[in-house]
């Protein structure tokens, strides 16, 4: 969903390709900053969303991570920037996590590389004090998250009366985490008058409702697909609990492991693998929410630069991590939910690039299994590797499956062996995953009327120049 996503080798691109966004009528500057960032030619999410955004319109765009949708908003917020300058804030763009909030502003800084847009950032974790001078300045587009969003509003010190687009990034995410209070909060205080742009990979029904309240007169892009990218080779190991560690090394040891992110389902078995495999001498670091925000920093900086070639993550980094060249995805812990199992995933093979993603599954795993296979459309290649004994619990039928969640995992009859109340069953620490149902939206209708009076003087309608 970045920059990367556009990306190709700049020798095999033909004068044709580097062409292809003039097509949309963008101010000379952006298309500087096109080239500059490498773009050949619009991605099917740009292609399709773009035109409607330039013109004003409510767009929903339903799309899998990794397939441009940054630039699907970025460019046309930073058109209406350039036609019609004003003092900020004038664009809203709020993100479910620190990390994807800092990754929209820094993409959409490369393509404003030209131009004297001023973008800025707002999120929690760390002192407001900053955010606060920058605000004082008026960028015309600020990227945040809604908790420390709503609390410089509540605060006064962000004033929202100015804008005239509000984008949701990952929306079905931002309602799992609990952010569709907060997110209600902040459309209060925004002109009624105003472009909607609402981006998400998958539509819950809660995401839904939220996009027929806020959303007029909307085209629909919906690309979303239920099954992993064409381009990631995934495929789960039956293995048991106790053999998780020694086939991690095996994987991370192998040629082709170049990079790799490596998923667990708590904060706490993040640190305490990523400590693990530092005593075992491989480059990790960790990734997980009770960091502090310069830890964070520390960690993806210490990623991308490839000083830690392994990242050992919760779901935080299940969305909106966009580093290039991630050769393997590995799921140490099996996620909540399928659909939490694509964003997973789709860390790798992005950009048309080949990617790798191992799910090690133990004998619990049984029902995430079969909803997975079932979300996504088809069985799941099982692997094997030598040394290493298969669980095949996971074979056994739903019911007895069932049986053993309700045991705490242990087969029924072993923890009655061991008497009343003794043993816990596996906690399943709920992470930010992005669960939810198939995709799905309001209806498109026509294009809007015009509007009251925006930036500069001119109505929504007068936004594009006619021929």
């Amino acid at each position: 969903m970045s920059i990367e996503s556009n990306r190709r080798d700049a020798s095999s691109s033909s004068p044709a390709a580097k062409s292809q966004f003039e097509k949309f009528d963008l101010d000379r500057a952006l298309l500087r900053g096109i080239a500059a960032a490498g773009f050949t030619e619009p991605r099917s999410i740009q292609r399709d969303a773009m035109p409607a955004a330039l013109e004003g319109r409510d767009v929903l765009g339903l799309a899998q991570t990794g397939t441009g949708k940054t630039a699907a908003f970025a460019l046309p917020l930073l058109q209406l920037m350039l036609e019609y300058p004003g003092k900020g804030p004038r664009a809203l763009v709020l993100a479910p996590t620190r990390e994807l909030a800092n990754q929209i502003a820094e993409e959409i800084k490369t393509l404003a590389k030209f131009t004297r847009v001023e973008v800025t950032t707002i999120f929690g974790g760390i002192s407001q004090n900053r955010q606060v001078t920058a605000l004082r300045r008026r960028p015309e587009i600020v990227v945040g998250c809604p908790g420390r969003v709503l609390d410089l509003l509540q605060q006064g010190l962000l004033h929202l009366d100015a804008v005239e687009a509000l984008v949701l990034d990952e929306a079905d995410h931002m309602f799992d985490m609990g952010f569709l209070p907060s997110i209600r909060k902040i459309m209060n205080a925004l002109p009624s008058d105003r472009q909607n742009l609402l981006f998400s990979a998958t539509m819950p029904k809660e995401i839904r409702g939220l996009a027929n309240e806020i959303l007029k007169d909307a085209l629909i892009v919906e690309l979303a697909d239920r099954s992993p990218a064409s381009t990631i080779e995934h495929a789960l190991y039956m293995i048991p609990e106790t053999s998780k560690r020694d086939l991690l090394k095996q994987v991370l040891n192998r040629k082709e492991c170049r990079t790799a992110i490596v998923f667990t389902r708590t904060k706490y078995r993040a640190r305490k693998l990523a400590e693990q495999l530092q005593n075992w001498k491989y480059p990790a670091i960790a990734l997980q929410g009770n960091m502090s925000q310069s830890q964070r920093d520390r960690a993806m900086k210490g990623f991308r630069d490839g000083t830690f070639k392994i990242l050992v993550a919760t779901d935080i980094a299940a969305r909106g991590i966009d580093v290039s060249k991630i050769s393997h995805v590995i799921n140490f812990d099996v996620p909540d939910t399928p659909d939490a199992y694509t964003h997973r995933i789709g860390r790798t093979g992005r950009a048309e690039q080949e990617g790798i993603a191992y799910t090690f599954v133990t004998g619990a795993d049984g029902d995430w299994v079969r909803q997975t296979e079932r979300k996504i459309g088809k069985k799941i290649r099982r692997d094997q590797v030598e040394g290493f004994e298969a669980d095949t619990e996971t074979s056994k039928a739903p019911k007895q499956s069932r049986a053993r969640k309700k045991s705490g995992g242990r087969p029924p009859r072993a923890r009655a062996a061991r008497g009343p109340g003794s043993g816990p069953g596996r906690g399943r620490g709920r992470g930010p995953s992005g669960g939810g149902a198939s995709a799905g939206g309001p209806g498109a209708g026509q294009s809007r009327g015009p509007a009251k009076g925006r930036g500069g003087g001119a109505g929504r309608s007068q936004r594009r120049r006619t021929a």
